[in-house]
């Protein structure tokens, strides 16, 4: 259902009418958008074996790289044959329904995960239904959530202070750069500095672990936006402004960029894991919401070197807030979430039960 609307919001874009129409199709893909995140993030941790279920899980969101080399690389091709920036942006928005058409259909023939199916109750124990209210009536799963979601909001914000400076870098490297000279140096930028970290992330996490890895993120991140904001002059420096800023840009995903869509597909309860990723998506979208809009005014009042220092503090709490969330990696989902020994109990009353 996600990848259906989102194939039908990413038509209705490229052949929009006017902006009012516009705006409404980009609205309904945010709704296909923010559905596929848990779905897709939940689907593979829970086939996945937990000796590499965050390299699997980050697969899936390590897609995205793919995705951001071949829209650039793409813009780049239609505007170099003359197709003109009306046609481009039309283009752009409904060669989007292909990939997500290509996922309804591998979907539909896809049964869903053991671990959604099985029983895990016995009898005489009531199940209580999967809902957002369990997650805030236990400080358990109250605690996991503010952990999960507050990380994400906080990344979601800290990754607009690598975004806002690239407008700075293409000044520092090309003042009078055209249209589609600055979109090659952002492709440029952005395969020379993020792809490694998405890499790495995939290769390395289940060792490294998936809370240390957004921790230690989260940690060189800020300090990297605090050099920017305290060095005198940093950011007329070419050289200097580019090596720290590539390094900042590396962290964002070899680190929290990854692991916000990673943990949160691990730490909920069966019967809550796709609403606990659920929210923790859409209350980290919220912080690029407001990042979107609270960059430029903090900008104007601050200059680049006090936006960014603000980055940094924003950076030192999402590595605080990651304190409290479990290590999972390298555990099975039943031991992460405690369901171990009720759906042992489940399974064994239904073989009972079956040989009777």
């Amino acid at each position: 259902m996600s990848a259906a609307i989102m194939v039908l919001a990413a038509v209705g874009s490229a052949l929009s009418p006017s902006l009012v129409v516009l705006v409404a199709f980009r609205f309904l893909l945010g709704f296909g958008v923010g559905g596929d995140y848990p779905v897709s993030a939940v689907l593979m941790s829970e086939y996945a074996h937990h000796a590499n279920r965050g390299r699997m899980i980050a697969l899936v969101f390590c897609a995205q790289a793919a995705g951001l080399i071949v829209g650039p690389l793409t813009a780049l091709a239609l505007l170099g044959s003359g197709a003109g920036p009306d046609m481009t942006w039309r283009l752009l928005l409904g060669l989007g329904a292909i990939p997500a058409a290509a996922a309804a259909w591998l979907r539909r023939g896809l049964p869903e995960p053991p671990r959604y199916t099985r029983p895990t109750t016995v009898p005489g124990r009531r199940r209580r239904a999967p809902s957002a209210r369990e997650l805030l009536s236990s400080r358990t799963l109250l605690v996991t959530l503010t952990g999960t979601a507050g990380c994400w909001f906080l990344l979601d914000y800290a990754y607009y202070g690598n975004t806002i400076s690239t407008p700075q870098i293409i000044a520092l490297i090309s003042p009078h750069a055209s249209q589609t000279a600055t979109i090659a140096i952002q492709l440029a930028i952005f395969a020379i500095a993020a792809v490694p970290g998405y890499v790495l992330a995939v290769a390395r996490m289940d060792r490294i672990g998936h809370r240390r890895l957004q921790l230690a993120g989260f940690t060189v991140m800020g300090a990297c936006f605090a050099v920017i904001g305290l060095v005198p002059r940093m950011t007329t420096m070419v050289v200097p402004f580019l090596l720290v800023y590539g390094i900042s840009y590396f962290f964002v995903e070899f680190g929290p960029n990854v692991t916000t869509f990673v943990l949160p597909g691990e730490l909920f309860p069966t019967r809550l894991r796709a609403t606990g990723h659920g929210i923790s998506a859409g209350v980290g979208k919220l912080g690029a919401f407001i990042g979107v809009f609270l960059f430029p005014v903090l900008q104007h009042g601050l200059g680049l070197s006090g936006t960014l220092l603000l980055t940094a503090g924003i950076s030192a709490l999402g590595a605080l807030l990651t304190l409290v969330l479990p290590e999972p990696a390298g555990l099975t989902l039943e031991e992460i979430s405690g369901e171990a020994d009720v759906i042992a109990e489940a399974e064994q009353t239904v073989r009972d039960a079956a040989a009777a």
